[in-house]
């Protein structure tokens, strides 16, 4: 295996994070290797992510197109949990 420097932060207690997550990362199995080969223990976002995300790609599309066609709007899927 390759010298990794990830993997040595590991050994002075560090937690590796990606600091970009989306649903298209998710369900390609990209999020795989770098958690299998680079010692990734988390994954994190902010608001201006999502929302590049959600506006720039169409992983998302299918999901908001269900819920405003199941009447939630932007201001109730505050209140959504399903």
């Amino acid at each position: 295996m390759n010298y990794n420097p990830l993997l040595k932060l590991e050994a002075f207690g560090q937690s590796i994070w990606i600091d970009f997550i989306r649903r298209g990362t998710i369900l390609s199995g990209e999020l795989k290797k770098p958690i299998d080969e680079d010692g990734v223990t988390g994954v994190t976002s902010n608001p201006s992510i999502f929302e590049k995300s959600i506006g720039g790609r169409s992983d998302y599309e299918e999901a908001i197109h269900a819920l405003a066609g199941n009447g939630i709007t932007a201001d109730s899927s505050l209140h959504y949990a399903g």
